[in-house]
């Protein structure tokens, strides 16, 4: 980053912000001259946080085949991560980016370390997501369910691999409080997971190199807490981390200080960080799963503990949960909206195991399914461990919805449904605190879906370090299915998890009756003095979109992009979409000229990413021309 990013940066900030990390800067320092000094270790700590007698056996044996699926997967030496295959993982190497083929340093002082340079280091994400020790759950639960010791083996080595090449503060692993977080839970699973075994405390508690890890995660966590402009889904990892590790290794002399910290802070930033309609306050769907998992891991642990996180916490928990099943699709998938990194706070199941099913089915033992929820299928281990740890978890205090919400009014999300058409409408503010690090310019985008798939897609997100031309064109404006004016976007990007001016979005009116054609209008004036407005309309299998430019304004594009399992075939101002299952009509405003882009890279345009660090080609249609009044309908088969 330049100095004009750290500029523009410093400019977001409050005074109490700036005071705090001038703080953090001077506890860097100190660091980086000597090191704290941890207090004596506790003699013959014991282990106590297991899991219930009797819990393993009633995993069904269905989802025990697919986690020792996963396990053996991990067994064998393959994983992958970002989409990039990865075959070394009978010995990992902690600092390789597979990617570049670039390692990041490990024998330099943690804050030295250029993270955000690829050309230096490598894809960091790549090398922390391994470090997150997310694998090593996955193969000591299949130990849990087995008893072959070769799983816990391999858990131990991995784990001493891991401690003796990343020592406290040396190297990339030490950076970033969200990776330390979810690391120590983690840990504290993996520690439980392997109960039984018989090397298990030789690997934790009367290993001083194990010791001596998990005391500066902690004294890290503490001190380096996230604040200010940063305090998103990060600080719920730091603190969700915090207070499961010293809940269930309390063998520090300040461990009650921590628990206490972290049990409060956790507690405020989970209220901050959710609307009071339970959606996730960066409008985007990825991190609501993240934190909804994080905060349902730390506030089970606490409870099981015996010293339970406040009522006020399991309330947002269950908001974020009801707000969950409101807005997923027939297949239980939520909008795609705003980043998506692909991150989880604890995998149990492994990656390909169904999270959104799996934050239902822990819901619905937790909090009690309502009866507008979707069915959820199936099973999965990790919902059958949390349960049996939460048995003195206090039921939450809210009021609950009484019917399914189709518009959640603060977040300014509304999903219209008809049969098996699901639209979700963007209403809602441009991102979270002053940077809106995770916000994409999406003010009015619109996302269709027939049956589960996408006809009307979220490109997604792609990536954030290392390819700005493409980390531009994901959070576009032109990226999404709304209006662009004046070939620039409705916000002003500062850089790639910095925005400067934020469009303003009102909801105008909404009706979504339980029968009956819905509708859903509203305007943002990211193009001031000239405002967009946009009407939608779905009676049935037409859905209708009106789009208005009110004001004085040039040339603009109204983009649409079709999902990438849409064959699509434009015909003048007629484009007829069809899939397997499925066709529809898409009639576009003849006002405006209509081409078609797959696939195409200078500038990048026509293109679907499923998951971090993941695209392939797909169909988007721009129409370019001077908008006053458009109407675009799409007729479903």
């Amino acid at each position: 980053m330049g100095p004009g990013w750290y500029l523009r940066r410093l400019s977001r900030m409050g005074p109490a912000e700036v005071l705090g990390r001038a703080r953090t800067a001077v506890l860097v320092s100190q660091w980086r001259r000597a090191l704290p000094e941890p207090p004596e270790w506790p003699s013959h700590p014991r282990f106590t946080a297991v899991l219930p007698e009797g819990v393993l056996g009633k995993v069904s044996a269905e989802a025990s085949a697919r986690l020792l699926a996963a396990a053996d997967e991990l067994m064998a030496g393959r994983a992958e991560y970002f989409g990039v295959a990865r075959t070394d993982f009978v010995a990992p190497d902690w600092a390789l980016d597979p990617k570049t083929g670039r390692r990041a340093p490990l024998d330099v002082y943690a804050f030295d370390v250029p993270y955000r340079s690829e050309d230096t280091v490598g894809d960091i994400k790549q090398i922390w997501e391994p470090s997150r020790h997310q694998h090593l759950t996955v193969l000591a639960a299949a130990y849990a369910l087995t008893g072959k010791e070769s799983y816990a083996e391999r858990v131990a080595d991995h784990l001493r691999s891991w401690w003796a090449a990343n020592p406290p503060l040396r190297g990339p692993h030490w950076i970033s409080g969200i990776e330390l977080g979810i690391r120590l839970l983690s840990w504290v699973w993996v520690r439980r997971l392997l109960d039984g075994w018989r090397g298990v405390s030789r690997l934790f508690e009367d290993n001083p190199q194990a010791l001596r890890q998990l005391w500066y995660h902690q004294h890290w966590l503490s001190g380096m807490r996230s604040h200010g402009s940063s305090a998103n889904n990060h600080v719920i990892a730091e603190d969700a981390g915090l207070l499961a590790a010293s809940c269930a290794f309390p063998w520090f002399p300040e461990s009650p200080r921590w628990r206490a910290e972290a049990t409060r802070s956790l507690d405020v930033q989970l209220g901050r960080n959710t609307f009071g309609s339970g959606l996730n306050a960066e409008l985007a769907s990825e991190y609501h799963g993240l934190v909804l998992e994080l905060g349902l891991a730390a506030a089970v642990e606490a409870d099981a503990a015996g010293t339970p996180v406040p009522d006020s916490t399991w309330d947002v928990l269950l908001r974020m949960t009801d707000a969950l099943a409101s807005i997923v699709d027939s297949s239980l998938r939520p909008p795609r909206q705003g980043d998506a990194d692909d991150g989880f706070g604890l995998i149990i199941d492994g990656v390909k195991s169904d999270r959104w099913a799996s934050l239902l089915a822990t819901g619905e033992v937790l909090f009690g399914r309502l009866a507008w929820w979707p069915a959820v299928p199936g099973d999965d281990v990790r919902t059958a461990l949390l349960a049996a740890l939460a048995r003195r978890t206090p039921r939450a205090t809210g009021v609950r919805p009484g019917r399914r919400p189709a518009h959640l009014r603060d977040a300014g999300m509304t999903i219209l449904r008809s049969g098996p058409v699901w639209v979700r409408c963007d209403g809602g503010p441009h991102g979270f605190l002053s940077i809106a690090a995770h916000a994409h310019a999406d003010a009015l985008s619109v996302e269709v879906r027939h049956n589960g798939v996408d006809v009307l897609a979220d490109p997604g997100t792609f990536c954030y370090h290392g390819e700005p031309e493409w980390r531009a064109y994901f959070r576009s404006t032109l990226g999404h299915n709304t209006l662009q004016l004046g070939d620039t976007n409705q916000s002003v990007s500062g850089g790639p998890f910095l925005w400067t001016r934020h469009a303003q979005t009102k909801v105008v009116s909404v009706q979504t009756p339980e029968s009956g054609a819905s509708h859903w209008s509203a305007a943002h004036d990211g193009y001031a003095p000239a405002v967009h407005r946009r009407t939608v309309e779905l009676d049935g299998t037409e859905l209708r979109i009106v789009d208005e430019v009110l004001g004085s304004a040039g040339p603009g594009k109204l983009a649409f992009h079709v999902g990438p399992a849409i064959s699509a075939d434009l015909d003048g101002h007629t484009a007829r979409l069809t899939w397997a299952g499925g066709s529809a009509v898409l009639e576009l405003p003849p006002e405006l000229t209509w081409t078609s882009h797959r696939g195409e890279t200078s500038p990048p345009l026509g293109w679907y990413s499923e998951g971090f660090g993941r695209k392939e080609p797909s169909t988007t249609l721009i129409g370019a021309g001077t908008p006053g009044q458009l109407t675009t309908v799409l007729y479903f088969s």
